[in-house]
Formats: structure tokens, C-alpha cells, sequence
């Protein structure tokens, strides 16, 4: 059971409950009466003279127009409806189930003046499986994901919209329906309760955020295999050395490359060799500083789990029972989890760069410490083919990851009649991130089997040969794949689904 109250999700909750682990997740009964205060108050100011924005005024820059508070639930309904302009593929399942959650959780610090009953809907569409389709594209992530949020909004105020429910694409009221969750009829401010914050900004960098963390791992492992076959030296990882640089990454890496190499014959077996390349001598420092851009973007990521992001927000414990409580501010912008996905992204594309090296230097026979040029082995479990062609594959994704490179959060397009003049971009921003960490981790599997196949070679050469913990620990995972007798890309891809879980 996760307690839900908008101040401690954390990244691992998030990928449970987008995972479908069986989580179930509640509201605290703390947070079930902060969110009745700040309703109450919304309700007790409805009818006044004072113009609150959103409440009973118009939008962006119809925020002068006043509004009938007979006429609320419709303004609010209409928000949902014209919004709702998202277009391109679907995101996937797991991104859209985050998304609720991380929605559920802003509005249940109870600073939004919506109802109990929004925030219910949403985690019973959690737990029941109703998952809204929402479209991937149409968010410049100001003021927030009002598009991609706009579509979950058609299906919890059975507006339309369509859903998965059972495994079946069907329309959002039928899905409702089916899985026994009343639509709800939107009050007073629940339109922008529904789309103000970069819940889908959040939903895929926390996604593409613990993915990363683990493909860091996984790197590290294949560098030491790839370290292995190739004969390297150990004395770079030396916790004497980073010491001299303590940088917390590099000192992180370095520990767990010795770690991984600890027990193997092949590692300082050059009597001659002081030095290896970049690519392998500069690993801790490489992977370390993505270790701690990672540690840099999972900072802003906790923050924004637990943050309100609507506008206006509710400061319920203000003194005095005349005081405006409703403050108009732009904790929506997506700018801060934008640039965190920047940065993480540089940081992963980076390790597909390094690993790619490493995988050219296994493959080229002058620079491999006579392994056979390209890995083509010939033997009984091995088609003689090499990994020469995977390698070019390795290339153009690395080459992929360049390309889309360009930091999302340096574009601003103005909106909303020049409202919204300054917007993040960050949700183009998420989207790359996750791009980027898909390329990279094929560019490490593709590694990873590359230094399977030296491993062996070197084994054969000399059956008495031991090897690192590491590749004790990969090895039986990959076998069966090498094993196969499948053709390249499919190796890749079965590598992919076997080390990371697809």
C-alpha cells in the first residue's frame, strides 16, 4: 500500500504502480482534509465579488472575463474539451498510468480546491486498470502537459475520449462502465485542477530516469568484460587515484569496476602494457560524471513528484478569513524537469558513445589484443559471421542520439495570444530522453554480447583462463542467446529484453 499525500512519492512507487506491481495506493486522511479545506474555501468565494482566476474568471488571456458561477462546472467542462488537442501515437501505458498518479498526488497536497472525489476517480482508474489513451504529441509544457493531461481529463469527466481497459481500446465511458467507476460531472476550478503541471513531462523522465540508473549498472558490467577480453589494466581504477579527483561518480565507478573484474586471469596479463586506451582507462571517470548528472536529475525529479503545480494555488494557512487564498504564480512551468532531462540525456548518450569504443576496439583486429578480427568465430555454436555488422549498428545509434541532441529547452514558441510568451518545451524534452536511453541500452547490449563472444575466445585460447565477477555473473544470461542460432538483430534484441526487461 502506498500512502498517497503529496509530499512522498518516490521514483521507485512511480515505476511500481506505472508497472502494474500491484500496488494499491490510498489517500492519507491528512491529506484527505487538507483537500476538504481548500474545496470549502473555493466554494465559500464562488459567489463573492472578488475575481479568482480560473474559478469564476476565463482563461490564459480571457483571464478579465467574469464568469456565472451558475456557469462554472460548464467553463471547467469546455477547458477539458478544447484542450484535448493532442495528436501523434499514443504514449505508452506506463507513462499514462504515472501520469495519473503524479496527478493524484499534486492535487492530494490539498492546495488545489478540487474535490476528494477527482482525486479517488483517478487512483480507481489505477487500481481497476482504465488507462485513457492519450496522444504523445501537443505539449509545449506550459502552462504544463494541458493537452496530454486535457485527454485523461475526457475519460474521468466522461466527456469521450477513449481507453484500455481489459485489453481493449474502447471509448472512455465505456470503459468507466465496464470497470464500475462513475464518471465525474467537473466543479468549479477541476478543469484546471485536471491539466495545470507537467505531469507527463515528469511521468517519462521518472520512467526514463530509473531505467537509466540501471543501464549505468549494466555498462559498468559490460566495460569490465570488455576490459577483460581485452587485456586491460587494472592500476586506473586504483581508489588511489580518484582520491586525487574525488569526484562521487568516477570514485562509485571505479570501485565497482574492480568489483566486477575481481578474480579474473585476463586483466594485468600484458607484462609489457602500462596504459590502454581512453575508452577503457577513462571509463570511472566517464561513467561517473553520467553517474552524477543521473544523481543531479533524480534531485529535481523528487522535488517535482511532490510538488503542486496548479494555478491558481490555495495557501489555506494564511491568517484572517478575508484573505485572498488563491494565489496566481507559475509552478506549472516545465522548465526545471526539462532541463534535469537535458542533462540526463546528454549523460546516457554518452554511455552508448563510450560503449561504442569499446565495441569498435573488439572488433578491429589491430587494436583488440589479437582477438579474431570482427569476432568472427568459427565453431559449434557460432555461425563465423562476427559482430562486424552490430557494430554498425552500434554506430548509427550513437550517431542517432546526436542527432537528436539539440537541447529541447533552448526553443520558446509564444501561446495563448503571447499569455504564455515563455514556454518549456520540456515534454518534447522527456521524450527524447527516453529515446536516447532506448538507443543506448541496444549499444550496451550489443556490447555486452561482443565481449560474450571474447570472453569465449579467450577461454578457448586458454581453458584454464578465469574471469572477472562480473562476467561470471552475465555470462549464463547470455548464453542461451549466443546459443541460439539467431541472426544479429535479433540477438540485440533478445539481449535487450533479457538484461533490461524490454
Amino acid at each position: 500500500m502506498i500512502p498517497l499525500d503529496g509530499q512522498a512519492l518516490t521514483l521507485a512507487d512511480v515505476a511500481a504502480v506505472a508497472r502494474g506491481a500491484g500496488l494499491q495506493v490510498a489517500v492519507t486522511d491528512a491529506s484527505r482534509t487538507e483537500v476538504a479545506r481548500s474545496r470549502a474555501w473555493v466554494v465559500s468565494v464562488l459567489h463573492g465579488e472578488r475575481a479568482i482566476y480560473g474559478v469564476n474568471t476565463g482563461f490564459g488571456s480571457l483571464a478579465r472575463v467574469r464568469i456565472d458561477p451558475d456557469q462554472t462546472s460548464l467553463l471547467s467542462r469546455n477547458l477539458i474539451r478544447s484542450h484535448a488537442a493532442g495528436v501523434g501515437p499514443d504514449a505508452p501505458d506506463e507513462v499514462v498510468r504515472a501520469m495519473m498518479l503524479l496527478r493524484a498526488n499534486a492535487l492530494a497536497r490539498g492546495a488545489s480546491g478540487c474535490t476528494q472525489a477527482l482525486i479517488d476517480t483517478l487512483l480507481s482508474m489505477l487500481a481497476r486498470g482504465v488507462t485513457p489513451r492519450v496522444p504523445r504529441q501537443g505539449s509545449c509544457g506550459s502552462s504544463g502537459d494541458l493537452a496530454p493531461l486535457s485527454h485523461l481529463g475526457l475519460v474521468v469527466f466522461g466527456e469521450g475520449g477513449h481507453a484500455r481497459f481489459g485489453g481493449e481500446l474502447m471509448t472512455g465511458p465505456e470503459a468507466m462502465a465496464r470497470a464500475g467507476i462513475p464518471t465525474l460531472v467537473p466543479a468549479a476550478k477541476e478543469g484546471l485542477a485536471m491539466t495545470n503541471g507537467a505531469q507527463m513531462t515528469t511521468a517519462i523522465a521518472a520512467l526514463a530516469l530509473v531505467d537509466s540508473l540501471r543501464l549505468v549498472e549494466i555498462a559498468e558490467t559490460a566495460a569490465a568484460m570488455s576490459i577483460e577480453a581485452l587485456r586491460g589494466v587494472t592500476r586506473a581504477f586504483h581508489p588511489g587515484v580518484h582520491a586525487l579527483r574525488p569526484y562521487p561518480g568516477a570514485v562509485t565507478t571505479a570501485a565497482n569496476l574492480l568489483r566486477l573484474l575481481a578474480g579474473s586471469s585476463l586483466t594485468d596479463s600484458v607484462a609489457d602494457k602500462v596504459q590502454d586506451a581512453y575508452s577503457l582507462r577513462c571509463t570511472p571517470v566517464i561513467l561517473g560524471a553520467v553517474r552524477d548528472q543521473l544523481g543531479f536529475a533524480q534531485q529535481v525529479i523528487d522535488i517535482e513528484l511532490n510538488s503542486v503545480t496548479d494555478n491558481p494555488v490555495m495557501l489555506m494557512d494564511l491568517e484572517g478569513d478575508d484573505v485572498n487564498r488563491a494565489f496566481s504564480a507559475g509552478l506549472f512551468h516545465g522548465e526545471p524537469v526539462g532541463m534535469a532531462c537535458e542533462s540526463a540525456r546528454i549523460a546516457v548518450a554518452e554511455i552508448a558513445s563510450l560503449s561504442e569504443r569499446r565495441l569498435f576496439r573488439l572488433t578491429t583486429g589491430s587494436l583488440s589484443a589479437r582477438l579474431p578480427p570482427a569476432l568472427a568465430v568459427a565453431g559449434p555454436n557460432e555461425n563465423g559471421l562476427g559482430m562486424l555488422f552490430p557494430q554498425t549498428t552500434a554506430a548509427s545509434l550513437v550517431s542517432e542520439n546526436k542527432a537528436i541532441g539539440w537541447p529541447s529547452t533552448l526553443d520558446s514558441i509564444p501561446t495563448c495570444e503571447d499569455q504564455e510568451d515563455h514556454v518549456a518545451m520540456s515534454t518534447t524534452a522527456a521524450w527524447r530522453f527516453r529515446e536516447t536511453l532506448e538507443n543506448s541500452r541496444r549499444v550496451v547490449a550489443i556490447e555486452l554480447l561482443s565481449a560474450a563472444r571474447a570472453l569465449r575466445y579467450r577461454l578457448d585460447e586458454d581453458p584454464n583462463a578465469t574471469f572477472g565477477a562480473g562476467a561470471r555473473a552475465m555470462m549464463p544470461l547470455l548464453d542461451p542467446i549466443l546459443d541460439g542460432g539467431l541472426v544479429p538483430g535479433e540477438e540485440i534484441e533478445a539481449c535487450v529484453l533479457q538484461i533490461f526487461g524490454g
